[in-house]
């Protein structure tokens, strides 16, 4: 019989994620770089992202992230759809809106570098995901679930709209639409700008991501996550057919995400409306297998450490990403240098990552937890 408890499949999904962005991928990284041999470039190709077109591993973490956050809203939202929402819920939608974009400022917006030219005010996932939420907080609350699909469907169908009545369906990486967009509102303030040492600067062209144009799927990515919180939320349908709802959506996207690709690529860097899909796809199938796995058949044991990462996302993507504690593990492990020679820096980076894990683990214990 069910009740009113926490999902657990929520928290160890989005720990899993998180999980493999800052502790598995560095450790992995490290690893591969002290063996250069051709046998793990298969390894290495799903850990790094892709240079322009297709998908690996390593780019499902920022849309599972995304997903993740639009998931949590039909269980945290819905006291405001009994009434008629009032300052309460704008208040706490500007705050994490304006939380999450400072953040993202923190974390790759150069904020700390104190230096104006080196500040990237759109550049982060935390402020994609601050975009996506907001947007589909609102509707959540406002609109009804037909009403959901309209505005999600329109927020896809205007992407592409714009792609193809203004950027002429030009994939080009330096110059399409989304990319035109972003130089021409963010100037020299967008991620990947060079300056020059008289104080002139450049585009750099090893930069392909976009953010404006893209928040637009942003905000559909957000979208289908929280539909997929609505199916779980649903008491009207057996846990076990929500699950299979779940999946049988995932299919149905990543099928639609590659027959659409034909015609509109898989590219992640400008947020494709095939990526979307596809990815979305990917998401819903990894949310209703570990629903089904975790919820359902009550098989967790084992997997509760992931809650660290998990129920403290926020906290571990910003301290995981503006914290090298390699000082700390050089530290307290320069002994082993002349023991693992090329291995050495393995080494440091499972210290940097026991470090974040206990961490969390504390504020875990200690009921602390970032909340926007």
């Amino acid at each position: 019989m069910e009740t009113n408890k926490r999902l657990a499949s929520l928290d160890i999904l989005r720990g899993l994620d998180l999980f493999l962005l800052l502790a598995a991928g560095p450790v992995l990284h490290a690893f591969l770089n002290a063996n250069p041999s051709p046998a793990w470039d298969g390894v290495r190709h799903q850990l790094s992202h892709v240079s322009w077109e297709g998908f690996v591993l390593w780019d499902i973490i920022m849309p599972l992230f995304m997903f993740m956050s639009g998931a949590t809203i039909p269980f945290s939202m819905a006291k405001y759809q009994d009434f008629r929402p009032g300052k309460e819920f704008y208040l706490k939608l500007v705050k994490r809106f304006a939380l999450l974009f400072f953040l993202g400022w923190i974390v790759q917006g150069n904020l700390l570098n104190l230096d104006w030219k080196q500040f990237h005010p759109f550049a982060n996932t935390l402020q994609a995901i601050a975009v996506g939420y907001v947007f589909a907080a609102l509707a959540f609350v406002h609109f009804g679930r037909k009403g959901r699909w309209i505005f999600g469907t329109a927020c896809f169908i205007a992407y592409i709209l714009v792609f193809y009545l203004f950027g002429h369906m030009n994939l080009d990486p330096q110059d399409n639409i989304a990319m035109a967009i972003d130089k021409a509102v963010l100037g020299s303030h967008r991620d990947g700008v060079i300056w020059n040492p008289d104080g002139s600067w450049t585009w750099n062209d090893g930069y392909q991501y976009t953010w404006i144009l893209s928040s637009l799927n942003f905000i559909v990515t957000v979208m289908l996550g929280c539909y997929a919180g609505s199916i779980l939320k649903d008491r009207s349908v057996r846990p076990a057919r929500r699950a299979l709802l779940l999946a049988g959506a995932g299919v149905m996207m990543i099928v639609l995400g590659l027959a659409m690709s034909a015609y509109f690529p898989i590219i992640k860097k400008i947020w494709s409306s095939s990526m979307t899909l596809y990815s979305g796809g990917i998401c819903s199938l990894a949310l209703a297998v570990t629903y089904l796995v975790v919820d359902v058949l009550g098989f967790s044991k084992g997997l509760g450490w992931l809650k660290y990462f998990g129920m403290n996302s926020i906290a571990a993507y910003c301290i995981g990403e503006t914290i090298n504690f390699s000082s700390v593990s050089r530290s307290l492990l320069h002994g082993f240098e002349h023991l693992t020679g090329d291995y050495y820096q393995l080494v440091i980076t499972l210290g940097n990552v026991l470090i974040l894990f206990l961490i969390l683990r504390f504020m875990y214990r200690k009921g602390i937890f970032l909340k926007a």
